[in-house]
């Protein structure tokens, strides 16, 4: 499968009265996941025009258990689910820890659209960043 992994450390501030990362601040570990695949990732693959404009369209994030601060960092794992000629679909599951066999605290999918800022609307995946994504789709091998 094409999955991307990345780990992110929820901070101090994030936690709720109860100690769990609050929804808002989880959302904001998954951007973090996601600019590091889309915009340092794709970069590094020579695919620099995703980090000038694409945005989330769409975010369903669903909670298994509490994401509880400790320090750690935690994992996400992303894959491309659906890919269309202007926008895309990105699977998260987010672990608590990088322990083997860290337990999965979330799922989530956010629709992504490439958007020309410019313009102010919203564009077509170029042919570089189709074949980009198409790498991190599942039953990919990762670009």
């Amino acid at each position: 499968m094409g999955v991307f992994v990345t780990g992110v450390r929820p901070r101090w501030s994030d936690m709720d009265a109860f100690g769990h990362v609050n929804h808002a601040n989880t959302v904001t570990l998954l951007e973090e996941a996601r600019i590091d695949l889309l915009f340092t990732e794709a970069a590094r693959h020579g695919v620099p025009d995703m980090a000038h404009g694409v945005v989330v369209a769409r975010l369903t994030v669903d909670y298994l258990v509490p994401l509880v601060f400790t320090g750690d960092e935690v994992v996400v794992e992303m894959s491309v689910r659906e890919l269309k000629s202007a926008s895309f679909t990105l699977d998260y599951s987010v672990r608590n820890g990088r322990r083997e066999g860290s337990p999965v605290v979330a799922t989530a999918e956010t629709l992504m659209v490439p958007y020309n800022l410019t313009a102010g609307r919203p564009r077509r995946l170029l042919e570089a960043e189709r074949d980009f994504l198409a790498g991190w789709r599942a039953g990919g091998n990762g670009a």
